[in-house]
């Protein structure tokens, strides 16, 4: 990958900041009284977006980048009933791969996010790999590589503007989408 950010991956990021540090500001991890429920209930509500999510990007992304099957294992380890689990229907438009690569930029951008987030859990609430925290790691030691993969996927699309707009928009959609159910399921520290 050359060392030049692509125009697409500039946008995206310039569109979403805003949207993106709302949401990770109400995020609960590190709140005050955030435990083993409040954690269980937020994963919850994650497998909820995430489920119908994996299907609608199915055509988009390899299985491999589903978050599916381990968000599932952790709520297994949490003993957390996953059919019970409500899912998320107000979710972000893909109808292209212009648009499609908008929701990914979110979803793969958050692996990141986990990184931090798999250290701090594991000391705050004892949770790991094999007890509920596979997620934050989903994808192990390949997360950079995965990350670089998906950036140089960018960097080879070269959309006209209609294009560049729709995935700038489905990724503001998709932090917009999460949020609000988030809010609904009232996983979000305020």
């Amino acid at each position: 990958m050359s060392a030049t950010v692509s125009p697409l991956l500039l946008a995206l990021r310039e569109g979403t900041r805003a949207c993106h540090q709302r949401l990770e500001a109400r995020l609960p991890f590190f709140s005050e009284g955030f435990d083993r429920a409040a954690y269980a209930d937020l994963l919850g509500a994650y497998h909820g977006f995430h489920a119908p999510l994996d299907l609608l990007l199915g055509a988009y992304q390899s299985a491999e980048r589903h978050k599916t099957p381990t968000l599932s294992r952790d709520l297994g380890a949490l003993a957390i009933d996953i059919e019970a689990l409500p899912r998320c229907h107000a979710l972000p438009r893909i109808d292209d791969e212009a648009s499609a690569l908008g929701v990914m930029y979110v979803l793969e951008g958050s692996t990141l996010g986990g990184q931090v987030l798999k250290r701090a859990m594991a000391e705050r609430l004892g949770i790991d790999a094999d007890n509920g925290g596979a997620f934050l790691d989903v994808y192990g030691p390949l997360t950079g590589a995965r990350w670089r993969s998906f950036l140089e996927r960018l960097a080879a699309t070269a959309p006209e503007p209609a294009a560049q707009a729709r995935t700038v928009e489905a990724a503001v959609d998709t932090f917009t989408c999460f949020e609000r159910w988030l809010e609904k399921r009232r996983v979000l520290a305020c």
